[in-house]
């Protein structure tokens, strides 16, 4: 008697998928601008309330000890890292998870949906401490509230990302996908830097600085978790995502994910562009007021600026790169960005307005903003659809499970490399670790082009 096939499990593309329209792919969107705005504040505001800037008194109590651990160390640090380190590990876990699994609702689906609530909880969790005051009680609540953190972070935006390579069809579809999140990811940090205002709203009405904070937090974490549903509820994974079945164990998709020669030549310039990246974030500041002599508050301006800038051109870089092509538009922006390295290595010397020179560095900044904040995602897609072609291995949710890993590693990596080179001086008088943080981006930019001339479109 032949065996019975089980009923239990439906599946995995039960009718052809069809291209989805472009309110399906602004209801994808907007989960990218729900989990863009739900991770802000861990990523950017965990020192601001845990270390917090000193005007006369400190804005906050002091939770955690504010002294050097080990030497060069420091508590918020240590936990930072860690959440980081998890996070990485993490990855590809829940990637070849979500890659392997079947779920009447859709396999990607079935991870954002449980995964959005304890993302949203934990991320608010966060900012509120059990005691009021220097406890180890409130070291060992951070720890335990940032892994837990990070880990439903990884549960939902892995899933989350791999869905672009399913719903783009075509090459073209995955670009124009990726402008979208690009949009959606860079409204979710506006509206996250939106939480000193708010918390100002609160304390315009009587409450604590303490109290403030965390009601803002609160309020932007509730819009973040309904942005972040909407695509959990109510996005038809199974109509529309081009799906297979997959069972390769997590040593057999590594594995798969890294024989892809063109991927790997990807993966090494991803790695230099986050590190160059991030030397710009933790270097905004000094460049700022040593190098240009200028107000720190001019940082916010060409931060600003070059994001406006780069927002308007992320429907000509679309038109630009079906005339260029992908490789083409991304080798260029290396350039741009190693050159804008250059200048401000050498801006003490460059007699021209300082003033004038940032706002020109800003404005400059945004094309290669806008060409790495679109094309590494469809350009990832592009290889998940060349491994199925070539293998018939439907592997998404690794792809980018691997490409997350990567950008983690830059972004630690630049987080030890540039405090060391600011050892070599970082006064008015002698600011010569900063100009060596600036050579160190352009040869992560020269590195990062190199590799990516050996990616082959």
């Amino acid at each position: 008697m032949a065996k019975r096939l089980p009923t239990d499990i439906p599946p995995l593309q039960a009718i052809l998928p069809v291209r989805p329209p472009l309110s399906i792919l602004i209801l994808y969107a907007s989960g990218q601008l729900g989990w863009s705005l739900a991770s802000f504040a861990v990523g950017n505001l965990l020192i601001y309330f845990y270390m917090p800037p000193e005007q006369g008194a400190p804005i906050f109590p002091s939770f955690l000890f504010q002294g050097a651990v080990l030497g060069v160390l420091t508590l918020i640090g240590v936990l930072s890292a860690g959440g980081r380190i998890l996070d990485g590990l993490v990855d590809p876990l829940v990637a070849n998870w979500s890659d392997r699994k079947r779920s009447a609702i859709g396999k990607r689906r079935w991870f954002m949906l449980l995964g959005a609530v304890p993302f949203a909880l934990f991320a608010t969790l966060v900012f509120f401490p059990p005691d009021t005051s220097e406890s180890a009680a409130n070291f060992l609540w951070l720890g335990v509230m940032i892994a837990l953190y990070y880990f439903f972070f990884a549960f939902y935006v892995i899933p989350y990302n791999a869905l672009m390579a399913e719903l783009g069809h075509t090459p073209q579809d995955r670009l124009f996908i990726s402008t979208l999140i690009s949009i959606a990811w860079a409204l979710g940090f506006v509206l996250g830097n939106s939480t000193y205002a708010l918390q100002n709203v609160f304390e315009g009405v009587g409450q604590q600085p303490v109290r403030a904070f965390q009601n803002s937090v609160v309020v932007l974490h509730v819009i973040a978790l309904v942005f972040m549903l909407l695509p959990a509820l109510f996005l038809n994974e199974r109509r529309y995502a081009r799906q297979d079945s997959s069972d390769h164990s997590l040593r057999q998709a590594l594995s798969a994910v890294f024989s892809n020669r063109n991927f790997r030549w990807f993966l090494a310039s991803f790695l230099l562009y986050w590190l160059a990246l991030t030397f710009i974030q933790l270097g905004i500041g000094f460049y700022t007021t040593l190098l240009l002599g200028l107000d720190k508050s001019m940082a916010f301006t060409f931060s600003l600026l070059s994001f406006l800038t780069s927002f308007l051109l992320y429907f000509p870089m679309n038109i630009l790169v079906k005339k260029w092509g992908k490789r083409r538009a991304m080798l260029a922006a290396y350039l741009i960005f190693g050159a804008i390295f250059v200048v401000v290595a050498f801006v003490k010397s460059i007699r021209l307005p300082k003033e004038y020179l940032l706002y020109g560095l800003a404005i400059a900044a945004a094309a290669p903003l806008a060409t790495f904040g679109i094309l590494p995602n469809a350009i990832i897609g592009d290889e998940v659809a060349r491994e199925e072609l070539e293998s018939g291995k439907q592997l998404a949710g690794m792809f980018y499970g691997v490409s997350a890993f990567t950008m983690k590693v830059g972004i630690s990596l630049a987080n030890l490399i540039f405090p060391s080179l600011l050892l070599f001086g970082k006064s008015s008088e002698n600011p010569l670790g900063v100009q060596y943080t600036a050579f160190a981006a352009l040869i992560f930019c020269l590195g990062g082009w190199w590799a990516f001339g050996k990616y082959q479109e």
